[in-house]
């Protein structure tokens, strides 16, 4: 089972590690392909139990609570995304010589002879908006496409389904990509890096060299963010196919082989006639929604990535137009008394949080939650001449308090002590009190939300749900 395509798969002994989104259809679909498939799993609760005899009936073994010892005779191992490198299960595999693949290798492997290029996108942040910016440009072009990946869409599903694509806008995450060695996209994007999953990846050195996976072999455009060197020092180290361009993003007036803005319109210096003397019209930066500037990256990111598959620009700017965005990032719920309430409640990294506070010009800011090893230092200082206010939450927020009191000892702030589900109500209350008019309150709270919420999502809704009572009683 080299780097070829596997097309017989009839009796091969393969090994699934994890029961889950990616882990029961990659199942069922090498079963379907003759496959003798076994699942291990770490859990044995009542959901792994349940999910198992799903599978069971099917003839597929489920091996519950031992996720960590080798199947005898396995010859494959497609495994979870999250599984980390370093449990005893890979380093088994890796005595025994056998290879361990993720579902987007597997995805990738199956593709047919004529299966949609894919055009890929990677980043800490922005990923999502960005691959949904991308389809909603590809589809104004005309051309079937989805987005899919880490998106939540299972690419297994898109390459195996029935609907026929041109092209497919694929989101992946850095656990992907360490799982994905033979990937190789027709063209790609690193959107930014910033430390996040150090945890899993063991380094900075190791997360950013996953991160940079996609730019293997890609054959038109490495796309990267001209503020963020560290992209570009990915395209300089990637093994691409010859003639293979890198195309760079920026929020400035572009140079030759770049997109970027000028006066307000978002223009192209790369895939255009003699692009030391012309440029191509986009679109307007109001096309983009919301406008904030690290969403206008997202949308030069989009259009490079569409540009580099020729789409033609007046797409990129009707897709752009047709694009909107998902909830919990920079949404606007209300104005109350004057004083705009945002909803980024997907702001789970200070690296998002920072992005969104850079939006907005004067900030009642509800932040905090679940910190995840990070530090807050160079956020509250990059971001302390735009504060009003502070509220804080969460069961880490007072990390987010000693650097307030580090970097912006003059900025009021309320350090909310409790975690029950009228939390956030007491915050938005909180807020309102310290805003005045053309203030932004905005929920950028730059830790994950599981302390006191089920996700980012719930966080948001309560966030906005709260807003919703002040306008009520405003």
């Amino acid at each position: 089972m080299g780097s070829g395509q596997v097309t017989d798969w009839q009796g091969k002994n393969v090994t699934v590690a994890g029961l889950g989104v990616s882990g029961i259809p990659a199942a069922k679909v090498l079963h379907g392909l003759g496959a003798k498939v076994t699942v291990v799993n770490d859990g044995d609760d009542a959901r792994a139990r349940a999910q198992a005899a799903g599978l069971e009936a099917l003839g597929i073994a489920v091996r519950l609570g031992d996720g960590d010892t080798l199947p005898e005779g396995t010859e494959l191992i497609v495994t979870a995304p999250g599984w980390k490198p370093d449990k005893p299960l890979f380093a088994a595999a890796q005595e025994a010589g056998v290879p361990v693949w993720g579902d987007v290798e597997l995805a990738w492997r199956l593709r047919g002879p004529d299966a949609a290029p894919w055009l890929a996108v990677t980043g800490t942040n922005g990923k999502t908006t960005t691959v949904q910016m991308l389809a909603s440009i590809l589809a104004a072009a005309g051309l079937r496409t989805a987005a899919v990946g880490n998106i939540g869409v299972s690419l297994l599903d898109a390459v195996l389904g029935e609907d026929q694509y041109d092209v497919l806008a694929v989101e992946l995450s850095s656990y992907q990509l360490h799982w994905a060695p033979s990937l190789r996209a027709h063209s790609a994007a690193v959107l930014n890096l910033a430390p996040d999953h150090l945890d899993w990846h063991g380094s900075m050195e190791a997360y950013a060299a996953d991160k940079g996976h996609i730019y293997d072999g890609n054959r038109v455009a490495c796309v990267y963010n001209v503020a963020d060197k560290a992209t570009e020092d990915l395209v300089r180290e990637a093994d691409v196919e010859e003639g293979c361009r890198a195309i760079g993003f920026t929020l400035g007036t572009p140079a030759p082989s770049q997109l970027g803005i000028v006066e307000g319109i978002l223009v192209d210096r790369a895939f255009v006639e003699d692009r030391h003397k012309n440029a191509q019209e986009l679109a307007e930066v109001s096309d983009v929604n919301p406008p904030a500037p690290h969403n206008v990256a997202n949308a030069l990111a989009a259009a490079a990535l569409a540009r580099a598959y020729g789409v033609p620009p007046k797409a990129v700017r009707d897709g752009l137009r047709a694009f909107t965005p998902d909830a919990h990032r920079i949404a606007h719920v209300a104005d109350v008394e004057g004083v705009a309430y945002v909803d980024d409640s997907k702001a789970t990294n200070t690296h998002a949080a920072e992005a969104s506070l850079a939006a907005y010009e004067s900030i009642v800011w509800i932040a905090g939650g679940l910190a995840k090893g990070a530090v807050f230092e160079e956020l509250v200082a990059k971001s302390a001449e735009r504060l009003r206010a502070a509220v804080l939450i969460g069961a880490d927020r007072g990390l987010i308090r000693e650097a307030l009191a580090r970097h912006a000892p003059e900025v009021p702030v309320v350090d909310l002590d409790r975690t029950d589900t009228g939390a956030m109500l007491a915050a938005v209350q909180e807020a309102r009190r310290l805003a005045v008019a053309g203030d932004t309150v905005l929920l950028a709270p730059a830790c994950a939300s599981m302390d006191m919420f089920a996700n980012y999502n719930q966080r948001g809704d309560a966030f906005a749900e709260a807003v919703r009572e002040l306008g009520a009683g405003a």
